[in-house]
Parts: structure tokens; sequence; C-alpha cells
């Protein structure tokens, strides 16, 4: 529908389907993507104490330590967790069973969720998590407290390589988490857990 105002330009409505059909008969032409220098970004760094340092900087806490200890070191730093899902056969404390299949509605009670990483980034120290470890994607942000279980030997050192290792995977569902849930845009206060868990444990194996 047409209006004219006086003093004004003519106002078209448009319905969602004119909407888009003005988009497709306005798109841009295509652009190559940018060719990135990667040696640009090279820093000869200690790949692990550097990402040690930035999980602490986001916020979050990292041990080193034996296959054999995790469920004795999750009893002493969690000990009140009592509803805990695991999706890695590297603990045995999981008191919730599930699959992939799961609604993840049943998670909204627990207490700890322990998943397994596949990349350390150590610039942030961001760690990729995909669905094939956590199975449930709706898991490491719906737990009150996170446990990842990180192998140390895979830590790379920027976003630009992290991105090249995982540029062949199966397109799931995939997230780079990178220290507890946190926000500081209102009133410029940090706040932990606005919007997912509380706190995170990175365990280095």
């Amino acid at each position: 529908m047409k209006t004219l105002m006086n003093g004004t330009k003519k106002e078209i409505k448009m319905g969602r389907e004119a909407i888009l059909q003005s988009i497709k008969k306005n798109k841009p032409e295509a652009l190559p993507m940018p060719i990135i220098d990667e040696s640009a970004f090279y820093e000869d760094i200690d790949l692990l104490n550097a990402f040690k340092s930035n999980i602490a900087l986001v916020g979050g806490t990292i041990k080193e330590i034996d296959v054999a200890q995790i469920d004795n070191e999750l009893k002493t730093i969690y000990p009140k967790a009592n509803h805990i899902v695991s999706a890695t056969s590297k603990s045995t404390l999981g008191t919730i069973p599930f699959s992939k299949e799961t609604d993840p509605h049943l998670f909204k009670d627990i207490d700890l969720a322990i998943v397994e990483g596949e990349i350390g980034v150590s610039e942030n120290g961001a760690v990729w998590v995909s669905n094939t470890n956590s199975l449930v994607r709706a898991l490491p942000f719906i737990t009150n407290d996170l446990v990842i279980i990180l192998n140390k030997s895979k830590i790379c050192i920027h976003m630009l390589h992290a991105y090249d290792l995982i540029k062949d995977r199966d397109r799931d569902f995939g997230v780079f988490i990178s220290g507890p849930s946190k926000t500081a845009d209102i009133e410029q206060c940090l706040v932990v857990g606005a919007h997912g868990a509380m706190s995170l444990t990175v365990l280095l194996i």
C-alpha cells in the first residue's frame, strides 16, 4: 500500500516476499576471500604457559593432571556436585545417564558437566568443543559448572591456526569456549555466569 504525506517522500510498505525479491535484485557481487599471511601473526612463545595465563585471564581455572587423578581432583574442586553429566570415558563421576537424543530440558538442574575439548588456543584461552564430544549441544551452557578435559599436545598458537585445524570437520555443531559465561556490557560491570556456566575448569592431561 502506498501513502503520500505532505512534505515527505512517498512511503512504500512492503511484504516479506517483496523485501526478499528486492534484496535479490540488489545483491552485490561476491568478492574473493582475502589472502591472509599467517606468518605475520606468528610469535615465538611457550604455547602451554600462554594458554594457562589466558585461561586465568578470562576467569577460568586450569590444572595439569594425570588421567587417573581426574575423578579425585573433581571431587576436591566440586565436593557438593551431585547431579553430574559426564560425556567422557575419562571420568566415572556421571550420575545422570544421557545420549544424543536426550531432551536438554532434563539437564536444567545439573551441577556439573564434564566434556572433552579437541583444540586449545593459546592466544585467548579458548577451547574447541564439538557435538561429537558434548553429544547434547546445550550441555556446556546449561550446567552450573563446566569441566573441559584437554590434551596439552592439542594447543595451537592462534585462531587462524585453530580454524585451519577444524576446516575439514563434519559441519555439525561446535563452539569455542573461553572461560565461564560472563558479560560486562551493562553498566560496565563484570558479571560471571550471566547466561551459562558459573565456572570453567580446564584439566590438561
